[in-house]
């Protein structure tokens, strides 16, 4: 109910300008009941997403839900580990950016500051886990629902799990700690999907390391009923479980992870402007659909918002997980606040709300984004009302996802 009430105050208290171009979808006051289910009677606890008429999409109803259970889970001496999984087609299709794109529209760009001051605790709470967490990724996982899931110690697909993280293509940035497990994938695989918003199947997520085990759809409830009589919380027991209904998972073909040598090859370059450039040379060469897709996307999406992404995914590679988070939550507040640019509001506009699909990027092209603009995202907000980011002490846990990628 907190959500609510905070938007409740902000629009007793602010008048909706006549001259606003965006016209923000209407708000409805109509609780949404149990749209994260909390379950387990025995040692296992199960943590269900539970919209699935909307992808199970993350309110900050649902992440001040789970932030409180996973926490209670964790310090409760009769629960060995948690599932976290989802009802639908969908595992979670990200944040609800709608709403956050609706309190900026009338002013409100800190209700998008505190949904993300709640999600990056969660992320960094599941990360640091002191039990074994397992994701049950059985459809779309994206942006925020990659944040809840790949920091997991047991990251679980089927041949429904589809990965992206297509950010830039609304003028975000992949964030939910994107640039530590992106920067953490073989070669420049992560700048691949970061700039690119490419999609994976799940062959291609255990491929790449973004999974951990590969099991059919069909066999995920055997599964399931099997850790439900896992009386412990020992990694190696709970492994072997899996282990029992996992399959190989060959990568097709033409599959862009069997290409990453010449991923390597162009996306290690320092700039965005270097990195297409690249690209288009190999398309001479060999014009391979995974070449013409990422040009295209890129093309498309927010010139400031990919520079964005390949400055946090440089910076992530060197730093711990409480870092980045640290830092991505400086950058998405200055996208919110919309001083710098309102790249995040015209392509919420053109993807989500008017849904016209031509978003009018400004600046409109790369050469134009330049490095002091780049900087100013990485500069803490000049608001007297901001803070940054205050993440829970957890000793001796900080750098535990460096043994789950």
């Amino acid at each position: 109910m907190e959500y609510l009430l905070d938007l409740l105050s902000t629009l007793s208290k602010l008048e909706i300008r006549t001259q606003k171009i965006i016209m923000a979808p209407a708000f409805t006051l109509e609780r949404e009941h149990n749209q994260v289910l909390f379950e387990g009677d025995s040692s296992a606890k199960k943590v269900i997403l539970n919209r699935p008429k909307k992808l199970n999409v993350l309110s900050y109803e649902m992440i001040c839900q789970m932030l409180t259970n996973f926490q209670a889970y964790e310090e409760d001496s009769t629960t060995n580990f948690v599932i976290l999984k989802s009802n639908g087609r969908a595992f979670c299709a990200g944040g609800d950016v709608v709403a956050i794109l609706s309190a900026m529209i009338i002013g409100h760009w800190s209700f998008g500051a505190n949904f993300y001051q709640k999600q990056y605790p969660l992320d960094y709470l599941l990360a640091t886990y002191k039990k074994p967490l397992i994701s049950l990724i059985n459809g779309v996982v994206m942006g925020g629902g990659a944040g809840l899931s790949m920091h997991a110690k047991f990251r679980i697909v089927t041949e429904n799990a589809v990965f992206a993280m297509p950010e830039a293509s609304i003028g975000l940035f992949p964030d939910v700690g994107a640039s530590y497990f992106l920067s953490r994938l073989p070669g420049y695989f992560g700048e691949y999907l970061g700039l690119t918003g490419a999609r994976l199947d799940g062959m291609e997520m255990l491929a790449c390391g973004l999974a951990t085990h590969f099991v059919l759809s069909k066999d995920l409830v055997l599964l399931e009923n099997e850790l439900d009589k896992v009386g412990t919380s020992d990694t190696t027991e709970i492994a072997r479980q899996i282990e029992r209904f996992s399959c190989a998972a060959p990568i097709k073909r033409e599959s862009a992870y069997a290409r990453l040598d010449t991923i390597n090859k162009c996306f290690s370059k320092n700039t965005v402007e270097d990195i297409l450039l690249a690209l288009e040379k190999e398309m001479k060469y060999k014009a391979e659909k995974w070449i013409i897709k990422a040009i295209k996307s890129m093309e498309a999406a927010s010139p400031t918002s990919l520079k964005i992404f390949l400055r946090s995914i440089k910076k992530g590679r060197e730093q711990t997980l409480e870092q980045c988070l640290s830092f991505e939550y400086i950058v998405v507040c200055n996208i919110l606040r919309g001083s710098i640019s309102k790249d995040f509001w015209e392509g919420g506009r053109a993807k989500l709300i008017e849904k016209d699909n031509k978003p009018k990027w400004a600046p409109s092209n790369l050469q134009s984004v330049s490095e002091e603009t780049v900087n100013r995202y990485f500069t803490e907000v000049d608001d007297p009302h901001w803070e940054i980011l205050r993440l829970p002490d957890r000793p001796n846990l900080v750098d535990a996802l460096k043994s789950k990628m």
